[in-house]
Protein backbone atom coordinates (compact mmCIF):
# COMPACT_ATOMS: atom_id res chain seq x y z
CA UNK A 1 0.00 0.00 0.00
CA UNK A 2 1.59 2.59 -1.09
CA UNK A 3 -0.08 6.19 0.19
CA UNK A 4 1.57 9.36 -0.80
CA UNK A 5 0.49 13.31 -0.75
CA UNK A 6 -1.10 12.92 -3.74
CA UNK A 7 -2.74 9.25 -4.33
CA UNK A 8 -2.52 6.03 -3.15
CA UNK A 9 -1.17 3.30 -5.07
CA UNK A 10 -2.24 -0.93 -4.05
CA UNK A 11 -0.09 -3.09 -5.78
CA UNK A 12 -0.66 -6.69 -4.86
CA UNK A 13 2.56 -9.17 -5.18
CA UNK A 14 3.08 -13.07 -5.05
CA UNK A 15 6.75 -14.38 -3.97
CA UNK A 16 8.00 -17.19 -5.97
CA UNK A 17 10.68 -19.50 -5.31
CA UNK A 18 13.76 -17.30 -5.09
CA UNK A 19 12.48 -14.26 -3.85
CA UNK A 20 11.12 -13.25 -7.64
CA UNK A 21 7.77 -11.56 -7.60
CA UNK A 22 5.08 -12.03 -10.00
CA UNK A 23 2.04 -8.78 -9.48
CA UNK A 24 -1.38 -9.80 -9.25
CA UNK A 25 -2.86 -6.65 -9.61
CA UNK A 26 -2.33 -2.73 -9.59
CA UNK A 27 -4.64 0.08 -8.83
CA UNK A 28 -3.96 4.09 -8.49
CA UNK A 29 -6.84 6.27 -6.42
CA UNK A 30 -6.74 9.82 -6.89
CA UNK A 31 -7.43 12.23 -4.10
CA UNK A 32 -7.38 10.10 -1.39
CA UNK A 33 -3.54 11.00 -0.05
CA UNK A 34 -1.74 13.47 1.85
CA UNK A 35 -3.26 16.30 0.35
CA UNK A 36 -7.15 15.38 0.54
CA UNK A 37 -6.26 15.57 4.43
CA UNK A 38 -4.82 19.37 3.98
CA UNK A 39 -7.39 20.31 1.75
CA UNK A 40 -10.41 19.44 4.68
CA UNK A 41 -8.44 21.88 6.94
CA UNK A 42 -8.28 24.07 5.04
CA UNK A 43 -11.75 24.50 4.33
CA UNK A 44 -12.14 24.32 7.85
CA UNK A 45 -10.10 27.51 8.86
CA UNK A 46 -12.34 28.78 6.05
CA UNK A 47 -15.58 27.56 7.55
CA UNK A 48 -13.81 29.50 10.83
CA UNK A 49 -12.93 32.96 9.51
CA UNK A 50 -16.02 33.14 6.54
CA UNK A 51 -15.17 33.02 3.32
CA UNK A 52 -14.13 36.72 3.00
CA UNK A 53 -12.15 36.87 5.91
CA UNK A 54 -10.37 33.98 3.80
CA UNK A 55 -9.77 34.70 0.71
CA UNK A 56 -8.60 38.38 1.36
CA UNK A 57 -6.13 36.66 3.98
CA UNK A 58 -4.90 33.85 0.74
CA UNK A 59 -4.68 36.89 -1.83
CA UNK A 60 -2.99 39.61 -0.22
CA UNK A 61 -0.52 37.11 2.28
CA UNK A 62 -0.28 33.84 0.08
CA UNK A 63 3.13 32.62 1.55
CA UNK A 64 1.32 32.85 5.30
CA UNK A 65 -0.85 30.30 3.93
CA UNK A 66 1.80 28.40 2.15
CA UNK A 67 3.60 28.50 5.59
CA UNK A 68 0.16 27.21 7.45
CA UNK A 69 -0.28 24.16 5.30
CA UNK A 70 3.64 23.24 5.97
CA UNK A 71 3.23 23.36 9.45
CA UNK A 72 0.30 21.55 9.29
CA UNK A 73 1.87 18.55 7.02
CA UNK A 74 4.30 18.44 10.00
CA UNK A 75 1.20 18.57 12.74
CA UNK A 76 -0.87 15.59 11.00
CA UNK A 77 1.69 13.27 11.84
CA UNK A 78 0.24 13.02 15.68
CA UNK A 79 -2.46 11.40 16.99
CA UNK A 80 -3.95 14.31 19.35
CA UNK A 81 -4.82 17.48 19.76
CA UNK A 82 -2.85 20.13 17.82
CA UNK A 83 -1.71 23.97 18.15
CA UNK A 84 -1.73 25.87 15.07
CA UNK A 85 0.12 28.76 15.20
CA UNK A 86 -2.15 31.64 13.94
CA UNK A 87 -0.20 34.16 11.33
CA UNK A 88 -0.25 37.89 12.62
CA UNK A 89 -1.82 38.78 8.90
CA UNK A 90 -4.36 36.46 9.26
CA UNK A 91 -5.51 37.94 12.62
CA UNK A 92 -5.11 41.79 11.30
CA UNK A 93 -7.48 40.90 8.23
CA UNK A 94 -10.12 38.61 10.85
CA UNK A 95 -9.96 41.80 13.24
CA UNK A 96 -10.68 44.28 10.52
CA UNK A 97 -14.52 42.27 10.91
CA UNK A 98 -14.58 41.40 14.36
CA UNK A 99 -12.38 40.48 17.08
CA UNK A 100 -10.89 37.28 16.45
CA UNK A 101 -12.43 35.28 19.62
CA UNK A 102 -15.63 35.53 17.84
CA UNK A 103 -15.24 33.95 14.82
CA UNK A 104 -14.56 30.61 17.11
CA UNK A 105 -17.83 31.19 19.32
CA UNK A 106 -20.03 28.02 18.36
CA UNK A 107 -17.12 26.36 16.26
CA UNK A 108 -17.39 22.68 17.73
CA UNK A 109 -13.63 21.11 17.59
CA UNK A 110 -12.15 24.35 17.69
CA UNK A 111 -10.78 27.41 19.95
CA UNK A 112 -8.84 30.22 19.81
CA UNK A 113 -6.19 30.82 23.07
CA UNK A 114 -3.39 33.55 22.61
CA UNK A 115 -2.58 33.09 19.00
CA UNK A 116 -2.86 29.72 18.58
CA UNK A 117 -5.87 27.78 16.71
CA UNK A 118 -6.27 24.96 19.04
CA UNK A 119 -8.20 21.99 16.96
CA UNK A 120 -9.44 18.90 18.90
CA UNK A 121 -8.40 15.50 17.80
CA UNK A 122 -11.95 14.57 17.00
CA UNK A 123 -12.50 17.18 14.72
CA UNK A 124 -8.47 16.26 13.55
CA UNK A 125 -9.50 12.97 12.94
CA UNK A 126 -12.72 14.20 10.77
CA UNK A 127 -10.30 15.58 7.94
CA UNK A 128 -8.80 11.98 7.12
CA UNK A 129 -12.43 10.68 7.06
CA UNK A 130 -12.61 10.62 3.67
CA UNK A 131 -9.18 9.27 2.63
CA UNK A 132 -9.88 6.53 5.04
CA UNK A 133 -12.71 5.79 3.76
CA UNK A 134 -12.02 5.55 0.29
CA UNK A 135 -8.57 3.22 1.33
CA UNK A 136 -10.24 0.86 3.30
CA UNK A 137 -12.86 0.22 1.07
CA UNK A 138 -10.42 -0.49 -2.13
CA UNK A 139 -8.57 -2.43 -0.15
CA UNK A 140 -11.59 -4.43 1.22
CA UNK A 141 -12.02 -4.85 -2.75
CA UNK A 142 -8.75 -6.57 -2.67
CA UNK A 143 -9.66 -8.91 -0.17
CA UNK A 144 -12.89 -9.63 -1.98
CA UNK A 145 -11.03 -10.90 -5.15
CA UNK A 146 -9.79 -13.77 -3.25
CA UNK A 147 -6.35 -13.06 -3.34
CA UNK A 148 -4.71 -14.44 -0.31
CA UNK A 149 -2.85 -11.51 1.60
CA UNK A 150 -0.53 -12.41 3.96
CA UNK A 151 0.60 -8.85 4.80
CA UNK A 152 -0.04 -5.25 3.89
CA UNK A 153 3.20 -3.28 3.63
CA UNK A 154 2.40 0.65 4.75
CA UNK A 155 5.11 3.00 2.64
CA UNK A 156 5.02 6.30 1.36
CA UNK A 157 5.08 9.79 2.87
CA UNK A 158 1.54 9.83 3.77
CA UNK A 159 2.40 6.85 5.68
CA UNK A 160 4.42 8.62 8.32
CA UNK A 161 0.38 9.82 9.34
CA UNK A 162 0.07 7.91 12.99
CA UNK A 163 -3.93 8.34 11.99
CA UNK A 164 -3.53 6.26 8.61
CA UNK A 165 -1.87 3.78 10.61
CA UNK A 166 -3.70 3.43 13.63
CA UNK A 167 -6.80 2.94 10.60
CA UNK A 168 -5.06 0.44 8.94
CA UNK A 169 -4.09 -1.62 11.37
CA UNK A 170 -7.01 -2.00 13.32
CA UNK A 171 -9.25 -2.71 10.33
CA UNK A 172 -6.97 -5.07 9.15
CA UNK A 173 -5.12 -6.55 11.33
CA UNK A 174 -7.58 -9.81 11.85
CA UNK A 175 -6.89 -10.60 8.49
CA UNK A 176 -3.62 -10.22 7.99
CA UNK A 177 -0.10 -8.40 8.93
CA UNK A 178 -0.11 -5.07 8.80
CA UNK A 179 3.73 -3.86 8.96
CA UNK A 180 4.96 0.32 8.04
CA UNK A 181 8.86 1.05 8.24
CA UNK A 182 10.46 2.88 10.64
CA UNK A 183 10.69 5.42 7.56
CA UNK A 184 8.03 4.68 5.42
CA UNK A 185 9.11 7.71 3.25
CA UNK A 186 12.52 6.86 2.34
CA UNK A 187 11.54 2.96 2.38
CA UNK A 188 10.30 4.14 -0.83
CA UNK A 189 13.76 5.36 -2.22
CA UNK A 190 15.57 2.29 -0.52
CA UNK A 191 13.14 0.08 -2.77
CA UNK A 192 13.78 1.78 -5.83
CA UNK A 193 17.47 1.24 -5.46
CA UNK A 194 16.95 -2.12 -4.56
CA UNK A 195 15.07 -2.66 -7.68
CA UNK A 196 17.33 -1.27 -9.66
CA UNK A 197 20.11 -3.48 -8.58
CA UNK A 198 17.90 -6.24 -8.92
CA UNK A 199 15.72 -5.83 -11.65
CA UNK A 200 14.80 -9.62 -12.24
CA UNK A 201 13.30 -9.63 -9.14
CA UNK A 202 9.92 -8.56 -10.81
CA UNK A 203 9.17 -11.64 -13.52
CA UNK A 204 5.39 -10.56 -14.66
CA UNK A 205 3.36 -7.41 -14.25
CA UNK A 206 0.06 -6.63 -15.68
CA UNK A 207 -0.24 -4.37 -18.35
CA UNK A 208 -2.94 -1.73 -18.28
CA UNK A 209 -4.02 -1.23 -21.91
CA UNK A 210 -4.31 -3.72 -24.54
CA UNK A 211 -1.21 -2.23 -27.06
CA UNK A 212 -1.72 -2.93 -30.40
CA UNK A 213 -0.37 -1.85 -34.44
CA UNK A 214 -2.22 -0.92 -37.18
CA UNK A 215 -1.91 -2.93 -40.30
CA UNK A 216 -3.18 -3.50 -43.73
CA UNK A 217 -5.23 -6.78 -45.62
CA UNK A 218 -6.58 -7.54 -48.20
CA UNK A 219 -10.35 -6.48 -48.33
CA UNK A 220 -12.53 -8.86 -47.63
CA UNK A 221 -16.60 -7.32 -47.89
CA UNK A 222 -17.41 -10.30 -45.40
CA UNK A 223 -14.98 -9.21 -42.46
CA UNK A 224 -14.14 -5.64 -43.27
CA UNK A 225 -16.04 -2.16 -43.45
CA UNK A 226 -16.11 -0.16 -46.94
CA UNK A 227 -15.18 2.97 -44.97
CA UNK A 228 -11.53 1.25 -44.55
CA UNK A 229 -10.84 0.05 -48.30
CA UNK A 230 -8.37 1.41 -50.34
CA UNK A 231 -6.91 0.33 -53.71
CA UNK A 232 -2.97 0.57 -54.99
CA UNK A 233 -1.17 -1.00 -57.98
CA UNK A 234 -1.31 -4.29 -55.98
CA UNK A 235 -5.28 -4.83 -55.52
CA UNK A 236 -7.84 -3.48 -53.01
CA UNK A 237 -6.98 -3.23 -49.30
CA UNK A 238 -8.71 -2.56 -46.06
CA UNK A 239 -6.22 -0.21 -43.99
CA UNK A 240 -6.22 0.50 -40.25
CA UNK A 241 -7.09 -3.19 -39.03
CA UNK A 242 -5.74 -3.19 -35.11
CA UNK A 243 -3.65 -6.29 -34.17
CA UNK A 244 -3.06 -6.76 -31.06
CA UNK A 245 0.30 -6.77 -29.37
CA UNK A 246 -0.98 -7.66 -25.35
CA UNK A 247 -4.47 -7.38 -23.66
CA UNK A 248 -5.63 -4.82 -20.99
CA UNK A 249 -4.60 -6.69 -17.76
CA UNK A 250 -2.80 -9.21 -19.23
CA UNK A 251 0.47 -10.46 -17.54
CA UNK A 252 3.42 -9.60 -19.56
CA UNK A 253 6.89 -11.21 -18.76
CA UNK A 254 9.70 -8.70 -18.10
CA UNK A 255 12.12 -8.96 -21.48
CA UNK A 256 9.53 -10.84 -23.32
CA UNK A 257 10.02 -10.91 -26.58
CA UNK A 258 7.93 -10.89 -29.81
CA UNK A 259 8.41 -11.12 -33.38
CA UNK A 260 6.28 -10.44 -36.22
CA UNK A 261 6.92 -10.87 -39.93
CA UNK A 262 5.44 -8.08 -42.38
CA UNK A 263 5.27 -7.47 -45.96
CA UNK A 264 4.64 -4.18 -48.09
CA UNK A 265 1.42 -3.68 -49.13
CA UNK A 266 2.90 -2.61 -52.96
CA UNK A 267 5.85 -3.97 -55.10
CA UNK A 268 7.55 -0.67 -55.31
CA UNK A 269 7.01 0.75 -51.83
CA UNK A 270 10.10 2.29 -50.17
CA UNK A 271 9.15 3.15 -46.79
CA UNK A 272 7.29 0.88 -44.45
CA UNK A 273 5.24 2.75 -41.67
CA UNK A 274 4.18 1.11 -38.42
CA UNK A 275 1.81 2.79 -36.33
CA UNK A 276 1.43 1.42 -32.47
CA UNK A 277 -1.76 2.64 -30.47
CA UNK A 278 -3.36 1.42 -27.11
CA UNK A 279 -6.58 1.68 -25.89
CA UNK A 280 -8.58 0.01 -22.58
CA UNK A 281 -11.02 -1.86 -25.28
CA UNK A 282 -9.60 -5.95 -24.71
CA UNK A 283 -10.17 -6.53 -28.54
CA UNK A 284 -10.64 -3.45 -30.74
CA UNK A 285 -10.98 -4.25 -34.12
CA UNK A 286 -9.68 -0.88 -35.97
CA UNK A 287 -7.56 2.05 -35.03
CA UNK A 288 -9.82 4.44 -35.91
CA UNK A 289 -12.74 3.37 -33.14
CA UNK A 290 -13.56 5.81 -30.09
CA UNK A 291 -11.13 5.20 -26.99
CA UNK A 292 -8.31 4.21 -29.24
CA UNK A 293 -5.05 6.35 -29.09
CA UNK A 294 -2.18 6.57 -31.36
CA UNK A 295 1.19 6.31 -29.26
CA UNK A 296 3.93 6.01 -31.49
CA UNK A 297 5.64 5.12 -34.53
CA UNK A 298 8.32 3.87 -36.50
CA UNK A 299 9.37 4.02 -39.91
CA UNK A 300 11.97 1.86 -42.02
CA UNK A 301 13.56 2.45 -45.04
CA UNK A 302 13.15 -0.51 -47.95
CA UNK A 303 15.33 1.03 -50.93
CA UNK A 304 15.45 -2.45 -51.98
CA UNK A 305 12.71 -3.40 -53.99
CA UNK A 306 13.73 -6.08 -56.67
CA UNK A 307 11.88 -9.07 -54.51
CA UNK A 308 8.48 -6.85 -54.71
CA UNK A 309 5.85 -7.95 -52.05
CA UNK A 310 7.70 -11.18 -51.21
CA UNK A 311 10.18 -8.80 -48.95
CA UNK A 312 10.27 -9.70 -45.37
CA UNK A 313 9.91 -7.17 -42.82
CA UNK A 314 10.75 -8.61 -38.93
CA UNK A 315 9.55 -6.31 -36.33
CA UNK A 316 10.97 -7.62 -32.71
CA UNK A 317 9.21 -5.92 -29.53
CA UNK A 318 10.11 -6.07 -25.98
CA UNK A 319 8.55 -5.30 -22.85
CA UNK A 320 11.03 -4.11 -20.19
CA UNK A 321 10.04 -2.66 -16.54
CA UNK A 322 9.21 1.19 -18.22
CA UNK A 323 9.57 0.80 -21.92
CA UNK A 324 8.41 -1.21 -25.06
CA UNK A 325 11.36 -1.43 -27.42
CA UNK A 326 10.89 -1.60 -30.91
CA UNK A 327 13.37 -3.11 -33.74
CA UNK A 328 12.30 -2.92 -37.37
CA UNK A 329 14.64 -4.79 -40.00
CA UNK A 330 14.21 -5.19 -43.85
CA UNK A 331 15.89 -8.62 -44.90
CA UNK A 332 16.65 -7.75 -48.50
CA UNK A 333 17.97 -4.25 -47.95
CA UNK A 334 19.09 -5.24 -44.35
CA UNK A 335 17.95 -1.43 -43.41
CA UNK A 336 16.77 -1.48 -39.44
CA UNK A 337 14.93 1.23 -37.71
CA UNK A 338 14.28 1.45 -33.41
CA UNK A 339 12.21 3.40 -31.42
CA UNK A 340 10.81 2.76 -27.44
CA UNK A 341 7.47 4.01 -26.23
CA UNK A 342 6.34 4.12 -22.76
CA UNK A 343 4.59 1.24 -21.62
CA UNK A 344 2.08 1.52 -18.74
CA UNK A 345 1.30 -1.21 -15.92
CA UNK A 346 -1.65 -1.93 -14.28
Amino acid sequence: LFVTDENINIVVHKFLEGRELVELHRSSLNDLGGQSVDRKYKEFLREIFTHKVWDEFEKKYPSDVQKMMWEFSHLKHVDEDIDVICPFNLAKVAQKHQDIEKFFEGVQGASYDEGLIRISKHKFWSFFAQSLHGITHNVRGIFNKGFNIGCILLVGEFAVCEVLRRHITDEFIDYCKVLCPFRPRESILKGAVVLGKHQTRIQFRKSAFTYGIGVSDRFDELKHIEERKFTNKDGEWCGGLFIKLVGVGEHVGLDKTMEFTFYPIQADQTMMNFYFYRTLKKIPKYVTEEGVEQIGYLFLNSPNTECGRSREVKLTITFDRMDMKIKAKDLTSESESATKFGFMWK
